[in-house]
């Protein structure tokens, strides 16, 4: 049986077509890696690649970077450019078929030179890394080309073939031999069209999305667990149930007796997100530990967890290696200690790493009461403990332990008594005057806390187990981890007074909450806030007249940096808590511009933006920016991060002031 003619000559198309089709799937690989050369942030880093790949190379290899720094560093400029304008050319000469072969040869020793020096002979071989270790790669598929070159005609899907037709002499530049034009048939008009389309949208949504993708990590497991926060899952409704901050009364007699049980328990460590913990108790931290000085403590710890653990209470007089000891799972230890010194003190497992068995939750409390207190009477009693977790995603809102961050000290939250901001949602109360008693413990494991209440100063901080080594007076107390303080407070105006650790960034990751002062049933006092006129106006910025406006990328970059950056990014992402993210932020993706530019020219308060109101204003700009200003700085933040939104020009900004 006979082929068809048509299917022949059609089956004879697809070789040249493929061909053309390899070099031009490797020129979208170098026009992406052109784009790259454009970007500021090559520019501004294009000689310090050199001396990066010059660290830790081998002593034999030294001259080679030595050189390339002694001529590249003085003239870094021209040969920015020059890389910029070969690598374009490069990629150009390849999408298109021109001067095939020559740029085959060419395009490997360039290869081959951006491999050993912006790599170093040796790599590095990292994913992604298109101008380093994969060079070795970009040889290989230039010498595979020079090998298909060399057994066919010059190709009807290039540059090349129409030159040739016109000018057989460019046949040696293009083949480096005499004119040899394929006789294969092309394929249809109309499937070339569709291809040529594929391309170009290829090209287009590769380099349109280069400045996203720079944000992006590679998407492995470890990177997409480690990539979410359990404040980004948070929700915005406040907890259902926080833990109780309530000193507990003292259990009379001689002594005391706890039953501690071990188990393994999601807790929740922020709304609606929860942790796979290991709990003394059920609870994070474990339950509050009140006793008077003197009394013995009784203490029987279960474990019904699937590990090892044990409890090691730094109020206590005792052997660490009988009383402190780790137990199985299904075992139980009894050992029994006297509250000799009065103090507030953490109590935690002690089992090694005793860094993962504390980041997973096993601390709590213990409140010993002077025998003959000399301090005066308190009228509320708190005991606050704080700590941090370290989490990574494990499914959904649980999260689970993350060792690596746990080393690094890279908390994800900072609490007090286990869950983030919840006393920011369900205040501790008081009423003006009274006494109030915190017991303050920092578990840690790892991070210092510098306590302090805005608004008030600590009547007493009893830093020891002495009560009468009271300091007065003081604002700020630092409790270094595993240390205990207790300090009193009286507040004589009603109002809402936050304590937080005064390490803001521990702040930012929830160690804040709130003291409600005030008589049961009363309303709190506003602010007095008033406009006032302007003593002069700031001078107004030059600027080019709004009827000739062009948005210039990179005026639009540098005013974004210094004006908008500090609060919101460079990378666009905000604050979480604190200033809104406009990466698909609702007002910078409007067609209709009139919000994102009012917000730059006369700023922005307690307006929700995706259900979030954020408690930091956005002051306003237009005194100090022109249109032209407000105009670039609104189109950057437009086209920038992902962002795809419809540019404006200065006259609209002028019509919003």
């Amino acid at each position: 049986m006979t082929r068809e003619p048509f299917a022949e000559s059609h089956s004879n198309a697809w070789p040249a077509l493929s061909t053309a089709a390899l070099r031009v799937a490797f020129g979208i690989i170098w026009i992406v890696n052109a784009a790259f050369t454009w970007m500021p942030s090559f520019a501004a880093n294009y000689a310090g690649y050199l001396r990066n790949a010059a660290e830790g190379q081998p002593a034999w290899s030294a001259w080679w970077f030595d050189a390339w720094i002694g001529l590249v560093e003085p003239h870094a400029n021209l040969f920015l450019w020059l890389t910029r304008l070969a690598t374009t050319a490069l990629a150009l000469a390849l999408l298109f078929g021109f001067a095939r072969r020559t740029v085959y040869v060419l395009g490997a020793l360039y290869s081959l030179l951006i491999w050993s020096t912006a790599g170093g002979f040796g790599g590095p071989y990292t994913i992604g890394a298109s101008n380093s270790g994969v060079g070795i790669v970009y040889v290989l598929l230039f010498a595979v080309l020079i090998a298909i070159n060399h057994r066919t005609g010059t190709n009807p899907y290039s540059v090349d073939y129409f030159i040739e037709s016109k000018w057989p002499r460019w046949s040696w530049i293009a083949d480096w031999r005499a004119r040899q034009l394929s006789d294969a048939p092309r394929v249809a008009w109309w499937a070339q069209t569709g291809i040529l389309i594929g391309v170009a949208a290829i090209v287009f949504f590769l380099v349109a999305g280069l400045h996203s993708s720079l944000n992006v990590k590679a998407p492995t497991p470890a990177a997409a667990a480690a990539a979410v926060s359990p404040l980004q899952l948070m929700s915005k409704e406040p907890i259902a149930k926080p833990y109780d901050a309530t000193l507990p009364p003292l259990t009379a007699g001689d002594s005391v007796t706890l039953n501690i049980d071990v188990t393994d328990l999601a807790v929740e460590i922020a709304s609606g997100v929860k942790y796979q913990a290991w709990p003394f108790g059920g609870t994070v931290p474990g339950p509050i530990v009140h006793v008077k000085q003197g009394q013995m403590v009784n203490v029987v710890l279960t474990n019904k967890a699937t590990m090892h653990h044990s409890i090691d209470f730094h109020s206590a007089f005792t052997p660490p290696n009988t009383s402190f000891a780790d137990i199985m799972p299904g075992e139980k230890i009894e050992f029994s200690f006297e509250a000799k010194v009065p103090g507030t003190f953490v109590y935690h497992c002690g089992t090694p790493p005793v860094l993962l068995h504390m980041a997973n939750g096993m601390y709590g409390a213990i409140v010993v009461d002077p025998v003959d207190d000399p301090r005066p009477k308190a009228d509320k009693e708190y005991v606050l403990v704080q700590s941090e977790w370290y989490t990574q995603q494990i499914e959904g809102n649980l999260m689970g332990p993350d060792f690596a961050k746990m080393q690094k000290i890279q908390p994800d939250i900072v609490a007090f008594n286990g869950i983030a901001f919840q006393y920011k949602q369900h205040p501790l109360t008081a009423q003006p005057n009274e006494r109030i008693r915190l017991h303050m413990v920092n578990a840690g494991p790892s991070l210092w806390s510098s306590f302090h209440v805005i608004g008030a100063i600590f009547d007493k901080v009893y830093p020891d187990g002495d009560p009468t080594h009271a300091l007065s007076g003081v604002s700020t107390y630092s409790v270094g981890p595993g240390a205990g303080i207790t300090f009193d407070l009286v507040i004589p105006d009603a109002g809402e007074y936050v304590f937080v650790d005064h390490a803001f960034a521990h702040v930012d990751k929830g160690a804040a909450g709130v003291l409600d002062i005030r008589v049961p049933g009363t309303e709190l006092g506003k602010p007095k806030i008033e406009k006032v006129a302007r003593a002069a106006e700031p001078a107004p910025v030059a600027a080019a007249a709004t009827a000739s406006y062009k948005f210039d990328p990179a005026r639009g970059a540098q005013l974004y940096t210094s004006t908008c950056a500090a609060c919101h990014q460079a990378t666009g992402a905000g604050m979480a808590g604190a200033f809104p993210p406009l990466v698909k932020n609702p007002a910078v993706l409007d067609a209709d511009p009139t919000t994102h530019i009012r917000a730059i020219l006369h700023g922005v308060s307690g307006v929700a933006i995706d259900g979030i109101t954020y408690p930091s204003p956005m002051p306003p700009f237009g005194g100090a920016l022109s249109d032209a200003d407000v105009a670039d700085i609104v189109n950057h933040e437009r086209t920038s991060w992902g962002n795809q939104a419809k540019q404006v020009t200065a006259e609209q900004v002028k019509a919003q002031r």
